[in-house]
């Protein structure tokens, strides 16, 4: 769900005074009044639950994998099988390539400072 339930709080509370600040001016009792203003005070509180939930499905983003295996697009087992392998062997090709190319950096880096600790040693 969206955000916490500080957002009921505050409809809550924005509510009661909305509704507590224009019922004042009617001619009612204070009793009427208070008890009036919490009732709407906790029919908000609940409404808010469903905006909080009306929000989180809006903003909802699907990870790309559930998108395939929820839409149905398991019937081409087959083909998908093949594509998806081409896509993972490029991908972790890719991924090995940068952690083999940072351990190269690495080393280069480690013998760059051996030369310079020698050097300094030699001088």
């Amino acid at each position: 769900m969206f955000g916490s339930i500080f957002y009921n709080l505050w409809g809550a509370l924005i509510a009661f005074s909305i509704y507590f600040f224009m019922t004042l001016q009617q001619p009612l009792t204070p009793l009427r009044i208070i008890i009036g203003s919490f009732v709407v005070a906790i029919i908000v509180f609940f409404v808010m639950y469903i905006v909080r939930f009306i929000i989180a499905y809006v903003l909802f983003t699907p990870n790309a994998d559930q998108s395939l295996t929820d839409s149905g697009l398991e019937d081409n087992s087959s083909t998908h099988i093949g594509e998806e392998s081409e896509e993972t062997s490029s991908t972790s090709s890719t991924v090995e390539f940068q952690d083999e190319s940072t351990e190269d950096i690495a080393q280069v880096v480690r013998t760059m400072m051996n030369r310079e600790d020698e050097q300094q040693v030699n001088a």
